[in-house]
């Protein structure tokens, strides 16, 4: 009789545990998905995906089916973040990337260097 019991407990708990794998499995889907999102490998993919603007024009690299992958991958995924975190444009997600670069790399946000021992020539 505890044979049977056993079996009975065993298969009701795996039958009882299956439905939860799967809502794990869906969840961490919807989760990554929100969380990453694919990049265009294309200049077509970039203008589709709103990386352009009138003062960053990919329209000739379309017309003239330019071969190359697009723009930059790490730069691309970089201002896409910003532009979904803050809310902006590309051009304004742009010019906060270019300007935390130049941060970190020492650069004022003229474009000198900030090291004072810098020489510049004009």
């Amino acid at each position: 009789m505890a044979y049977y019991l056993y079996t009975l407990t065993f298969l009701f708990l795996l039958t009882a545990t299956a439905p939860l794998y799967d809502a794990y499995d869906t969840l961490m889907t919807r989760l990554t998905s929100a969380r990453y999102s694919s990049l265009p490998t294309s200049f077509a993919g970039d203008a589709e995906a709103g990386l352009h603007s009138s003062n960053f024009d990919l329209s000739g690299n379309i017309e003239a089916e330019d071969g190359r992958a697009g723009l930059d991958e790490s730069a691309k995924r970089e201002v896409f973040i910003v532009m979904k975190r803050r809310g902006v444009g590309f051009d304004e997600a742009r010019r906060i990337w270019v300007e935390e670069r130049f941060a970190r790399e020492g650069v004022g946000r003229d474009g000198r260097p900030l090291d004072k021992r810098a020489v510049m020539f004009s």
